[in-house]
């Protein structure tokens, strides 16, 4: 070997030292800082163990929990049932009305102190007919009921005239009509109604009454 090669060869050999010892410094300079890194999180971890104190796992830990849904609301039966007796309680059938009708070339009712110009007026229709009630085919406790739900929704929503279709009678026992009768006592139960008059031929003629109710939505209470 010569001299030079010998020189080149410890140049190298100096070279490969100093590369190991810096490898082995960065080594230990990350084992330094994973060190002091686990020890932080070490000391971390026992500052909130000694913050939250001592706890216990919850039972049925992992499971979910998924709520009961909630039951549908109540039907009011009962109330619709109560609702029912009051309307069959506020209206009589044995109600005489023969007494309250005006009878001339047709048969009309109005109120103590409506002038006979408001049935004139509601006969030639001077106001329109707003809403109409059949009870065709109902028996006696069903058209009391529904009469009385039709007359209550029609005032609480402001109906002023309105028509209920009670038949001529051709249908019952002996052609008499029974319903008319029931529905005339009926409506002047109702002090909702201030008058009616039978229905001009167009609307029903002696099948049906006109009826004129009071204004505005009625007050509770």
């Amino acid at each position: 070997m010569t001299r030079h090669a010998a020189v080149r060869s410890f140049a190298d050999l100096g070279h490969l030292r100093d590369a190991l010892r810096q490898a082995a410094a960065e080594r230990a300079e990350r084992e330094r800082r994973q060190r002091e890194a686990d020890r932080r999180a070490q000391r971390e971890h026992q500052q909130f163990a000694l913050a939250v104190g001592q706890v216990a796992p919850l039972r049925g830990q992992g499971t979910r929990h998924v709520p009961a849904p909630e039951p549908p609301a109540p039907l009011p039966v009962q109330r619709r049932r109560d609702e029912a007796q009051v309307l069959r309680a506020s209206l009589s059938d044995e109600f005489d009305v023969s007494t309250l009708l005006d009878v001339d070339d047709q048969m009309s009712f109005r109120r103590p102190g409506i002038g006979q110009d408001v049935t004139r007026r509601l006969r030639a229709g001077h106001w329109s007919i707003q809403r109409q009630l059949d009870l065709h085919g109902l028996r006696r406790d069903e058209a009391r009921e529904a009469l009385s739900e039709f007359i209550r929704l029609a005032r609480r929503t402001g109906l002023r005239c309105v028509r209920i279709v009670h038949g001529k009678g051709l249908g019952s026992p002996g052609k008499t009509p029974v319903l008319k009768g029931r529905v005339q006592a009926w409506l002047v139960q109702k002090r909702e109604v201030l008058a009616f008059v039978q229905a001009r031929p167009a609307d029903g003629g002696a099948g049906a009454l006109v009826v004129l109710l009071q204004g505005g939505p009625q007050k509770s209470g």
